[in-house]
């Protein structure tokens, strides 16, 4: 098998703060049998949860309540061919606390498209994963 020691394999707790590094990711649900994939605005609550902003009319909100779904957010640079990806395996609720409702649309949470009325998707992460790609010429330091 071939090893790339410029691959360093992440911890959750390095994967959720560098989630909150990015205001975009990619939801991965299913859609007509069919795997679909969405950009999503997002954030990290702090109890660790995946909070996604969605249009209140898309098929997508539909579709993500109550599902099993993925979520993969990344910062990659093309030029260098370093970066980090994280992916996060879940079940997706609609958020129906209005709590958390008012807290998120005052944080300025909003869809990738804009509307008026979003609606929130919260994520509990149950699988967590990461890997970051040093620059060429540095290695994982391996105990």
């Amino acid at each position: 098998m071939d090893r790339d020691d410029r691959v360093e394999t992440l911890r959750e707790a390095e994967c959720l703060r560098l989630l909150s590094t990015v205001p975009v990711g990619r939801v991965v649900y299913t859609e007509h049998a069919l795997p679909a994939v969405l950009p999503v605005s997002f954030d990290v609550t702090p109890d660790g949860r995946l909070l996604l902003a969605v249009r209140r009319s898309s098929t997508t909100a539909r579709g993500l309540d109550g599902t099993v779904v993925a979520f993969q957010a990344d910062r990659l640079d093309a030029v260098t061919r370093t970066g980090w990806s994280v992916l996060v395996h879940g079940r997706a609720d609609v958020v129906r606390d209005p709590e958390l409702v008012r807290r998120a649309l005052r944080s300025g949470l909003r869809p990738w498209v804009g509307d008026p009325d979003p609606m929130f998707v919260a994520l509990v992460p149950e699988l967590v994963g990461g890997r970051r790609l040093l620059p060429a010429g540095r290695t994982v330091q391996r105990s």
